[in-house]
C-alpha cells in the first residue's frame, strides 16, 4: 500500500470511528429524550438551535443546516412541532418570501425540561464509548475543551 492509499485508509478508519461514536450517542439520546419528553434527537436539536438565537427564531434554511436536514424534511419537522405548539412560522418583515421559524413559550418550556435529560444521556453515552478501545481516543479528544 502506498502513502496515498495509507492516507485514504486512515481517513476511512477515522470516519468509521466517528460514525460509530455518533450512532452510539444518538441511540442513547433518542431513547432517553423519547422516553422522558416525547422528543426525538432531531426535534431537540431544532428546539435547541432556536433557543440559541436572538428572538428564538431562524430562517427555515438556517434551521435545515443546524439540524442537518433537507429542506423538505425540515418543513415536515417544523409542521409536526408547530402542531404540538412548540414553534411557529412567521413571515419575514423585510422579505415576504422568507419564513422564520420561532420557538414558542411552550417549546422553550419543554426544551428547559429536556435539557438535563439530554446532558445526562450525552454524558452516559460518552462514558460508554470511552470503554470501547476503538472509541476511547476520540472521546478523550472531545473532553479536551
Amino acid at each position: 500500500m502506498g502513502i496515498g492509499n495509507d492516507a485514504v485508509e486512515i481517513r476511512a478508519q477515522g470516519w468509521r470511528r466517528l460514525a460509530a461514536l455518533h450512532g452510539l450517542i444518538e441511540a442513547v439520546l433518542e431513547k432517553e429524550l423519547q422516553g422522558a419528553h416525547r422528543l426525538s434527537v432531531v426535534e431537540y436539536t431544532v428546539l435547541d438551535a432556536l433557543s440559541r438565537q436572538d428572538g428564538w427564531h431562524m430562517r427555515m434554511r438556517q434551521l435545515a443546516r443546524a439540524a442537518a436536514l433537507s429542506s423538505s424534511a425540515t418543513t415536515r419537522l417544523v409542521t409536526r412541532l408547530e402542531e404540538r405548539g412548540l414553534l411557529t412560522r412567521v413571515l419575514c418583515a423585510d422579505d415576504r418570501r422568507g419564513i422564520y421559524t420561532e420557538l414558542t413559550p411552550a417549546g422553550r418550556q419543554l426544551l428547559d425540561k429536556a435539557r438535563p435529560t439530554h446532558d445526562r444521556a450525552l454524558e452516559t453515552s460518552l462514558t460508554q464509548a470511552e470503554q470501547l478501545p476503538e472509541l476511547e481516543s476520540l472521546v478523550a479528544a472531545l473532553h479536551l475543551t
